[in-house]
């Protein structure tokens, strides 16, 4: 599949109304190209988990439009928004999305299921044996530590060959081997795919691992590097 751009033009998010509307985007725009890894920096409260799910489709714009490739997103119905979030972006949040009664090699089996396809064995071990996890296949959720989850999290975010990736703080549970072999993963898959990869961090350690890096505060974007 060949990787498109993500693009934000003119975004804004508001919350609330009134004397308490809150402005968490302003006017922001924003391009990462395939090939690309960028790192979103900034303080508690800058605005950058909402701009990671508006990137990713996951809410909608107060105004401004998102973009892949030349396809305007934004206006899309919730069917056709899901069918992309599926087939074309890879999410890491913050809050692991693994389906607590399903073991790790199940949550996979359970991808493929719903794109109606074959498990993909190769892709499978290949992803856990570079994540150090491969020990964890038959495991329940309930039985991994928090830094596995988060590496279990990030194989089934790329295990679709997504086009984009957007991974909120990735190394938030890591000790600091892992969390480098975690972003190491990311700027490979940028590099060597094709994809476009966004990380919003607060770990600067690892931004050294990206081409470019923004600041978000208070709502608005500025390229630090």
């Amino acid at each position: 599949m060949a990787s498109s751009s993500l693009r934000l033009e003119n975004i804004e998010k508001n919350f609330g109304s009134g004397h308490t509307e809150i402005h968490a985007l302003k006017k922001l725009n924003f391009t990462v190209n395939p090939g690309e890894f960028v790192a979103i920096i900034g303080p508690s409260g800058s605005g950058k988990s909402t701009f990671l799910t508006i990137a990713g489709l996951l809410q909608t714009p107060t105004a401004g439009k998102v973009f892949l490739g030349d396809q305007d997103l934004t206006g899309l119905a919730e069917n056709k928004r899901a069918k992309a979030r599926l087939h074309d972006i890879g999410f890491i949040l913050q809050s692991n999305n693994l389906v607590p009664f399903l073991k790790v090699k199940e949550q996979f089996r359970f991808l493929d299921h719903v794109l109606k396809r074959p498990f993909q064995e190769t892709v499978y071990q290949e992803l856990l044996t570079s994540l150090d996890i491969a020990d964890l296949s038959d495991k329940m959720p309930r039985e991994l530590s928090g830094g596995e989850k988060q590496r279990v999290t990030l194989a089934k975010a790329l295990y679709n060959d997504p086009q984009i990736i957007l991974a909120d703080e990735p190394t938030a549970a890591l000790d600091t081997q892992h969390a480098t072999d975690v972003v190491k993963l990311l700027a490979k898959e940028a590099h060597t795919k094709g994809k476009a990869c966004i990380m919003v961090t607060h770990d600067i350690r690892m931004v050294t691992f990206c081409d470019v890096v923004y600041q978000l505060e208070d709502g608005r974007l500025s390229r630090e590097n």
